[in-house]
């Protein structure tokens, strides 16, 4: 698929590259596994060249980024709904849909500011964001600004090493990595302590 899409930004005009670099961001986070952000470090070494501005690429990762989040945000409002609602999700308690909205609604917005600096775990963020009912107007803006900090670092470093992004591909690979590891640890941690919780709560 990276091959694909590199491949592709090669032989299209500069307003079809904003487009292409917007839906890219746009796809992320719905589908996590796209390659959005190589693919913005490569069409940033193009800046390079003068075949596409910053100023412009910046603005179309950032709307593409955003709109994507607000999808997912929007699924996540009427996901919670769902939940609560339906018969079909009786092994989920409204308590425990309610202590989750507690903990994101206390850390969520931190993690909608961290969140495009957290790769594969974007699509995550935005979809529980809408759960937690956090306040809409706040949650985009910090996402807008989020996407923007980070698309402006991509674009950056594609233009600084230009024909080598693959470098910055490769110390992206390794973040992404130590990222999961994190994430995985944290997760086993919550988990061991709901564990531990529940068999106390059992014995008691």
């Amino acid at each position: 698929m990276l091959e694909t899409a590199i491949h592709f930004v090669q032989t299209i005009p500069w307003y079809w590259i904003l487009l292409f670099a917007m839906f890219m961001t746009f796809l992320e986070n719905i589908f996590p596994p796209s390659p959005s952000d190589t693919v913005i470090v490569f069409i940033g070494a193009l800046v390079a060249s003068g075949k596409v501005g910053f100023i412009e690429l910046l603005i179309a990762t950032t709307i593409g980024s955003t709109l994507g989040f607000y999808v997912m945000f929007w699924l996540g409002e009427k996901f919670e709904k769902k939940v609560i609602e339906s018969d079909k999700f009786a092994f989920i308690s409204r308590d425990a849909v309610m202590k989750a909205e507690t903990w994101f609604k206390r850390w969520g917005y931190w993690l909608i500011v961290a969140n495009r600096f957290l790769s594969g775990t974007r699509a995550i963020i935005g979809f529980f964001a809408g759960m937690s009912e956090l306040t809409f107007k706040k949650t985009m803006i910090l996402s807008a600004v989020s996407a923007l900090v980070w698309n402006a670092v991509l674009i950056y470093l594609g233009y600084v090493f230009g024909e080598q992004w693959h470098l910055v591909d490769k110390y992206m690979t390794k973040y992404g990595n130590v990222l999961l590891v994190i994430f995985g640890l944290i997760a086993l941690v919550f988990l061991i302590k709901w564990i531990i919780n529940k068999s106390k709560a059992k014995k008691s």
